[in-house]
This record gives C-alpha cells, structure tokens and sequence, in this order.
C-alpha cells in the first residue's frame, strides 16, 4: 500500500527510561542522517533533534513515533486527539497490543514507514466531563477506557447508568468500565467485557464485580452520550482515564462520557488484527500447522 511519504518526525519516550531515550538518541540521528526533521517531546531534553511541547508536535510532525510500551502510546496519543498526526508504536514494554513493533525491527518497520508502505487504522476516543451540583470539575480525554472504581473502602459503591436519557441499570458493585474497541482488549476485556473489533463504533459498558447475576456487560452505540451518577460512596471513589488521570468522586456527582475525535495509528500492510489477538493476549487457540 503506498502513502505520502513523511519528512517531519516526532519522537515520544516513556519518562524516566534510560534504555528509551538511548534508543530515542539513536532512532533521532538515523532520521536527521535521512534528512528527517526531528521533533522530541519534553520527556528526553538532551537528544539529537528539536525539543518542543506535545502541542507543537501535534502541529508540525507529520508522524509521531511512540518508543515505550501501550501506556506510552496512550499518553502521548490523548494529545494528538483530532490532530491526525499518525502514530508508529515501537515496543519496550510488555504486552505491546498498541505498541506491536518490536524494537529491534524499529529502523527497518520506520524506513517501510517512511518511504510511504504503511496502512492506517483510526480508533475514536472518549471525553468524559465529571460534574458536581451542575457545575462542570473535569475534563479529559481516554483512548482507552473510563474506569469507576471505589478506592481503598471495602464496601461496594452504588451508582446508575443512563443512555440516551433512559436509564440502563442501577447495581452496587466494585466500579464501572467504559471502554472504546481499542481498550476493549485491555481492562474491559479482564472483567469479562467482549473483544470489540477496532472498525466497530461502539462503547462497552462492563460492570466490575456487580453484586447481581442479572447484571452484564452491554455494547451500545458510540454517537451517544452515556450518563454516569455515583448513588452511594461511603468514602471518595476514583474516574480513571486510560489508568493515567484521575479524578476525585463523592456521592452525587455524575460523569458525562461521549465520543470524542480520533487517533490514528499505523502499522505495516501486513499486520493483521486477529494475528495480534492471538500471539498477544494468546487469543482462540494458536495458529494452524
């Protein structure tokens, strides 16, 4: 598949990673030695290449290349949101469900990637605003999921969930995950949430350890808006997004979570997205003889 080729790069490392940056400093000189603009984030001031804030980088790079593991992907890529910058995810963590590339094919997948044999994928994300006693707390965006959990009480909390102003369930349980098909295969999938293939515009709406049987994880339509209000907190609960930010939670306030823009990511034409789930996350048995 050919793709315009791209000359202005963008570097993002996981923070406070000596292997990251050293492999950084590399990627950087083989690119400027390629006549490649370089563009590096703030997390790694002394590379080779221009430092500049991720919201410059939205602005300039062409391509932004993500060296750490999934949650560095999902770090940098909140501020690329609507910005249609694409991103290459080189992996230096565990899993590297986002992050697939192995880095030490990362100058050989980017030299594919530069002169134009890639193909993208696109994944929507999710905004989600918590209120209290109508006025507006926080903003953020996940690529992942948004996350209600109880924090350090042991009681479950209680809490009601509504859909295009209908109201889908009330439960007591351990929190609540609402997940794009991206985080589908990530905390959603380890409550018992279904895998959510990318091209599908859907939320995944899976209950954490709810005190029913009835209780079940349910996939609604993306272009809606879902209504989240924490009945009963004997303490402060806890709204993650992708893991990463965080917001305070008392008793009554409510969460608005609805589509947001999208991210783009690329990958080589032949990676594949049920390959990935079965050498990943070892997915319907193993590959035919």
């Amino acid at each position: 598949m050919s793709m315009k080729t791209m000359h202005s790069i963008g570097i993002s490392i996981k923070p406070n990673d000596s292997r990251a940056s050293a492999i950084a400093d590399e990627l950087a000189v083989w690119l400027l030695q390629r006549g490649c603009e370089v563009l590096c984030d703030t997390n790694h001031l002394d590379m080779h290449g221009e430092v500049v804030s991720m919201a410059e980088l939205a602005k300039r790079a062409e391509l932004l290349i993500v060296l750490g593991g999934d949650g560095t992907l999902l770090g940098a890529g909140r501020h690329l949101v609507g910005s249609n910058v694409p991103i290459l995810g080189i992996n230096l963590g565990r899993l590297g469900f986002l992050t697939d590339t192995p880095v030490g094919s990362m100058l050989d997948v980017v030299a594919e990637v530069l002169s134009g044999n890639y193909k993208t994928k696109y994944h929507f994300a999710l905004q989600a605003e918590s209120w209290r006693d109508g006025e507006l707390l926080k903003r953020g965006i996940a690529m992942n999921d948004v996350v209600l959990q109880r924090q350090s009480h042991p009681r479950p909390i209680e809490f009601e969930l509504h859909f295009r102003d209908q109201l889908m369930f009330r439960t007591r349980a351990d929190g609540l995950v609402v997940a794009t098909p991206a985080g589908s295969t990530a905390y959603a999938l380890s409550a018992g949430g279904p895998i959510v293939h990318p091209e599908v515009e859907a939320m995944s709406v899976v209950p954490l350890c709810p005190h029913t049987l009835s209780n079940r994880p349910v996939v609604v339509p993306a272009n809606d808006v879902l209504k989240l209000t924490l009945l009963d907190s004997p303490q402060p609960s806890a709204l993650s997004l992708d893991g990463q930010e965080h917001m305070n939670l008392l008793q009554g306030d409510s969460v608005t979570i609805q589509k947001a823009g999208q991210i783009c990511l690329i990958y080589l034409p032949e990676r594949h997205y049920f390959n990935t789930l079965r050498s990943k996350l070892h997915w319907a048995g193993h590959d035919g003889d």
